[in-house]
């Protein structure tokens, strides 16, 4: 039997970290290697609880009515220290999740500070909605409303980017005046600890910001969004654990707020630039080893240039350096686990078995040394397929897409649409024109037109279909974590 790692990643509730039990623990395990780093506290029934119950009093302790001034001073002070502790988070999320130090650093911690300011900012220039009313005997009312913090807020995050998906969820929830309690993934748990240094240092109050750790059905998931003094659930994930999430919270009528899966399809018209259109298209297909909701895994392609893109996508395939985390070389990263690597290999044989061609990869990945045991697996891509397939039609959520043919515009918006997804799409072209008119006929929540992953955190985020039900970002995440009250007043 192996030594079992010295480190441990804790509960942290009512401003403490929690001892932890050896008798309900797990193992962190780092995805480059397969080896564990660590040991995690499982949190029961009753530390979740506890969890909720702090939260609660601390809103009661006065955090729902602190002055806003106050509020946008705790985020922009944690922002910094997150700034000042930069590479701890970026040694935290390689552990966690295995992915690239040059990712870690420019996308993922990089975008937590910017979450904390944005919503700060958000918060602090939010006006309030005011209304004259003239009336038919002549005189006059004023209705305002008052958005007051919707409470205690249930945010389970993945384990894809987890600190980025965290901090999105905890900065505003925290800036419009509630208290939180967070279950990272089970595969990820590391940030959301530390981030609870960084708050607690920050000066947020005690109970204001809590962290369960555990596992979905029967541990801290379920006791979560079973709780009856959660308030509001927001949660990003699989399709079918997001609905699991929207049955569980339906019977008590709380706000829930479900960011979910993808199928996405990218659109690529012959009037663009070939080498741009490659480049923009091998980034939404491999980022991350695809691991992203909003990574392109179908692609359809105009006839005249099909061969041409095929034969630049399978070559920036081939330039792909998977390897050590922290060689910044590195661009491609394991699979997050090997019980994801079995699912995702699972849909590359059902690809086969359909009668796909595959153009590149398909197989395992074997970097080798001590990376030997992670769960690496080769960047992939197939043509072939009709969107009748399976593979064309479930979400892998890996480095692997579909490409397509296809003739018309018609054709193209009718391929791309025939999905029961809808949370983004790309369209490849020089006619802007047609770029506006493509986009617009997607149903989807977020359409690029010659890009991908760009977005002002100002606008709002979300999908239709099974990609989910609400918006987040900006104005969309400010009224989710607040509940309007009218105030009606006869002058």
């Amino acid at each position: 039997m192996t030594d079992q790692p010295s480190l441990w990643i804790r509960n942290y509730v009512d401003g403490a970290f929690v001892a932890p039990d050896a008798d309900h623990a797990f193992d962190a395990v780092d995805p480059a290697t397969g080896r564990a780093y660590a040991r995690v506290h499982e949190a029961d029934a009753d530390l979740v609880d506890r969890a909720v119950t702090s939260a609660r009093r601390a809103l009661a302790d006065g955090w729902a009515t602190r002055p806003v001034a106050d509020r946008v001073a705790v985020l922009r002070r944690a922002a910094d220290l997150i700034e000042e502790r930069f590479e701890d988070f970026v040694a935290a999320e390689l552990a966690d999740t295995g992915k690239p130090v040059t990712q870690a650093r420019s996308l993922d911690v990089a975008r937590a500070p910017v979450n904390f300011r944005a919503f700060a900012d958000m918060v602090a220039a939010d006006g309030q909605e005011s209304f004259l009313t003239e009336l038919a005997d002549g005189g006059r009312a004023v209705n305002y409303a008052i958005r007051k913090p919707i409470g205690v807020v249930a945010i389970i995050v993945p384990w894809n980017l987890p600190l980025l998906l965290l901090t999105w969820k905890v900065a505003p929830a925290l800036a419009c005046g509630n208290s939180v309690v967070v279950k990272p993934s089970e595969d990820t748990p590391a940030t959301a600890s530390l981030l609870a240094e960084v708050l607690e240092q920050a000066g947020l109050p005690r109970g204001v910001y809590n962290v369960v750790h555990g596992f979905g059905a029967d541990s801290a998931g379920a006791y979560l969004t079973e709780h009856p003094h959660i308030d509001a659930v927001t949660f990003t994930g699989s399709s079918a654990t997001g609905t699991h999430v929207m049955k569980t919270v339906a019977p008590r009528v709380r706000p829930v707020s479900l960011e979910l899966g993808g199928k996405n399809a990218a659109i690529v018209f012959d009037d663009v630039d070939v080498e741009e259109a490659v480049a923009g298209l091998s980034k939404s297909i491999f980022t991350n080893t695809g691991q992203v909701c909003l990574c392109t895994e179908r692609v359809y392609i105009q006839r005249t240039i099909f061969d041409e893109i095929v034969a630049g996508l399978v070559e920036t395939a081939a330039k792909l350096r998977l390897g050590e985390p922290t060689d910044p070389a590195t661009t491609t990263g394991p699979l997050i686990s090997d019980k994801h690597r079995r699912k995702v290999l699972s849909y590359f044989e059902l690809a086969r078995e359909e009668g796909a061609r595959v153009l590149c990869g398909g197989g395992v990945a074997d970097p080798g040394g001590d990376l030997a045991g992670g769960s690496w697996i080769e960047p992939t891509l197939w043509a072939g397929l009709t969107n009748d397939a399976r593979v064309m039609r479930e979400e892998i959520f890996g480095p692997v897409a579909g490409l397509v043919p296809f003739d018309t515009e018609e054709e193209a918006i009718a391929l791309a649409n025939d999905t029961e997804y809808g949370l983004a799409s790309v369209v490849w072209t020089n006619d802007l024109r047609r770029g506006h008119r493509v986009a617009a006929a997607m149903n989807v929540g977020l359409s690029w037109v010659n890009t991908w992953y760009l977005r002002d955190l100002r606008a709002p985020f979300g999908g239709v279909g099974l990609s989910g039900i609400g918006r987040e970002g900006g104005q969309s995440s400010l009224h989710f974590y607040t509940e309007p009250t009218n105030v009606c007043i006869s002058l």
